[in-house]
């Protein structure tokens, strides 16, 4: 593969809106003002700011259904998903009704390798063997069509609770709540799976103080602030927009985190990924908690991440979350290699003599991982700066495979568009903007393979794909340090859709090495002031290279790297290049060889 070269942007804002922001820090107002934050207002992240949760349809349905549910101390089978997302809706939704007074909760987590995702026929006669009333989904069950009338036949109830794009139809459920079906009126679409389960819980707390209940029953009226950790740790693994909602969900997620008001089994997985509760931020839960936490359902079963987020007592969760880390090791093992392979087969492709380059790129070896295909697809994708689509074997003739998109392209669209072109090639598929899987016959994945890429070139004819990295300008040396460095950590949440700072600027090297074999460590000189600060730059292709730099240009993330207890603030290089000669960053084009 051929280095790529990204080009510097600076985000832009109106320095007329500047006064909209007067009290706070000159630089983060630069950084909210190019992410469309326009008042203080907007930066307070209470609870109170939350939209109500009867702005969402269905909602009165779905809180009757649950009531009545309670009340009848019915037995109540969650159908959780098999990804870091599913595990947190799963855990929130049955610690939420036990804390309610639900006394039979329970839940199945599908077999990725043998079940397939979502509420199927299957799971739902699995799930009857456990003789349950009524089932409920979390993350999933939007187009669940079968699998919602085989329950129905069985003399179950079923409710719905999901954040993924509706198809043409609608399962025929006994209460729906999900904010992406057509006509709600919930101001963000961006809710994750244990976004709306934990909507869905306010809303059932506020009918069942109205009736009287918890008096009634002896209950203390549950805080249900005590689910957020879990509710920030989904919704940021599952890499949805953090518009302000979300914003207000994971600040007070991290809060409680922070001041050590978190569940054991998330203080194990902290525990094992060396981050200190206390100063966490949101990318510690994408970056070090949810891979840890998917592993489970990448490679075996998610009922073991979700027995860790329920875990009470600290010895049981350290025991998990020790299987949990050796997965993630075994996964990472795993992905080395299918994106070797991935990267091969994308030489193949890409070889001289072909007649254009792909727009849509599909990826298949026999050989591959289900539970692994998605992150290769994101690793590709974030190679190539286009839609990558990665296969993997699923029996019986079948492939499943993971789509991973860029912002200009809406993936779950495009395949809409494929299986209404041609009908006879998708068996089934789901997913929203940025992610889908989808499954066919093998035979038919080289038609396939050609009108996805026929389908992607269509939506990206004339539009310029964007390869920048954008950042917010320069630091000035005398800001980049400890104390400035956390300010930045808890201006966020950081995320999705509003992203984390990067900046820019050209460094003297004092000291490079290579370390962990991928990694290139630094030490660069401040200019104009006499210092230092460290700085690394992770997964470098020939990373020896650039031990003998002596001045480097980088676009960067300031952060605070902690050792052995020791705090400092530190440089994490997104992109580099060498001073060569003179030249601005404006027009600079960086080597995009990290990955």
């Amino acid at each position: 593969m051929p280095e790529m070269n990204r080009k510097i942007v600076r985000r832009l804002f109106d320095e007329h809106d500047a006064e909209c922001l007067k009290g706070v820090h000159p630089v983060l107002r630069r950084i909210y003002l190019a992410r469309n934050v326009r008042s203080e207002d907007e930066l307070d992240y209470s609870l109170a700011r939350l939209p109500s949760p009867w702005l969402l349809s269905g909602m009165e349905v779905m809180v009757r259904r649950l009531m009545e549910a309670i009340r009848s101390n019915r037995r109540i089978m969650i159908i959780a998903d098999y990804d870091a997302d599913g595990a947190t809706s799963c855990a929130v939704a049955k610690l939420g009704l036990q804390m309610f007074g639900a006394e039979h909760v329970s839940y199945v987590v599908p077999d990725r390798f043998r079940y397939g995702y979502g509420l199927t026929p299957e799971i739902v006669a699995l799930a009857s063997e456990r003789n349950p009333d009524m089932i409920i989904t979390v993350d999933n069950g939007i187009s669940s069509i079968e699998g919602v009338t085989a329950a129905h036949e069985r003399g179950l109830q079923v409710l719905i609770t999901d954040h993924h794009l509706p198809g043409e139809r609608l399962p025929d459920a006994d209460a729906i709540v999900n904010p992406n079906v057509p006509g709600d009126r919930f101001p963000g679409k961006a809710l994750a799976g244990v976004g709306v389960m934990f909507y869905v819980l306010m809303a059932l707390r506020a009918r069942l103080r109205e009736a009287g209940w918890f008096g009634h029953r002896g209950i203390k009226e549950p805080n249900l602030g005590q689910l957020l950790d879990l509710v920030a740790l989904g919704t940021v693994a599952d890499v949805v927009p953090l518009d302000r909602i979300n914003r207000i969900l994971v600040h007070q997620g991290l809060l409680r985190i922070r001041s050590g008001q978190l569940h054991v089994g998330l203080a194990a997985i902290l525990e094992v990924a060396n981050r200190a509760h206390d100063s966490i931020v949101a990318s510690d839960l994408g970056f070090a908690v949810g891979p840890r936490l998917n592993a489970a359902g990448r490679l075996d079963d998610m009922s073991l991440g979700i027995e860790c987020l329920l875990s009470e007592e600290i010895e049981r969760a350290r025991t998990l979350v020790a299987e949990l880390d050796a997965m993630n090791r075994e996964r990472r093992q795993i992905e080395e290699q299918m994106k070797a392979e991935a990267l091969a087969l994308l030489n193949e492709l890409e070889s001289p003599g072909k007649e254009h380059a792909m727009s849509g790129v599909c990826l298949f070896d026999d050989s591959w991982h289900q539970g692994v295909i998605g992150i290769v697809a994101s690793r590709i994708k974030d190679r190539l700066q286009r839609p990558v689509i990665a296969f993997a074997p699923a029996g019986d003739g079948e492939i499943k495979g993971s789509a991973r998109s860029i912002p200009e392209v809406h993936i779950r669209d495009v395949l809409s568009e494929v299986a209404a072109a041609h009908p006879e090639l998708l068996n089934k598929f789901g997913g929203h903007a940025m992610a889908a899987g989808m499954s066919l016959r093998l035979a038919d994945y080289p038609v396939f393979a050609l009108a996805f890429d026929a389908a992607v070139k269509a939506r990206l004819e004339g539009v310029d794909v964007d390869r920048a990295i954008y950042t917010d300008g320069r630091l000035d040396e005398r800001v980049l340090g400890l104390d400035f460095a956390e300010q930045l950590g808890r201006a966020g949440p950081w995320g999705q859709g509003f992203p984390e700072p990067v900046f820019e600027g050209k460094f003297d090297v004092v000291h490079a090495r290579v370390v962990g074999e991928k990694h290139v460590k630094f030490v660069l000189g401040l200019p104009g002031i006499s210092g230092v600060i460290d700085a690394i730059a992770f997964f470098v292709e020939r990373p020896e290279s650039w031990v003998g730099s002596r001045r480097i240009n980088v676009a960067y993330r300031l952060a605070v790297n902690e050792f052995r207890n020791v705090r400092v603030a530190q440089l994490v290089i997104e992109a580099m290049d060498r001073c060569v000669a003179p030249a601005t960053m404006e027009t600079m084009e960086l080597s995009r060889d990290i990955l």
